[in-house]
């Protein structure tokens, strides 16, 4: 899995894009067909007090979006890693109830 971290009028600590790369590549243990990542990290009011994190997640034909607002840069991972899991768990049922002889086809026109 391919995972792109951008920072948007910030500079991440060396902490804080190894914790977002451990987590990002916990999820996928969820998931197989997880290609790549885009983690984006920014600040928003007059004070810089919301730290913004915004996952998006590709995958062999979905994608995935989380965001997540907080005081804490290492809270807001954690919250949008959690969303994902979420969504990515539906994506999963929703796969196995299907022709598994359809979804084998499909996964390897990618």
């Amino acid at each position: 899995m391919e995972v792109h971290i951008t920072a948007r009028k910030v500079r991440l600590h060396s902490t804080v894009k190894e914790h977002a790369i451990e987590e990002i590549n916990k999820l996928g243990n969820h998931f197989d067909g997880i290609l790549r990542c885009n983690a984006t990290f920014s600040l928003e009011g007059s004070d810089n007090n919301s730290k913004i994190v915004d996952m998006s997640l590709h995958l062999y034909g979905h994608d995935i979006v989380a965001t997540e607002k907080s005081e804490n840069f290492f809270k807001s991972i954690d919250q949008t890693v959690l969303k994902l899991e979420k969504q990515l768990s539906k994506i999963k049922s929703k796969v196995r109830g299907k022709n598994k002889k359809q979804v084998r086809e499909f996964k390897r026109k990618f």
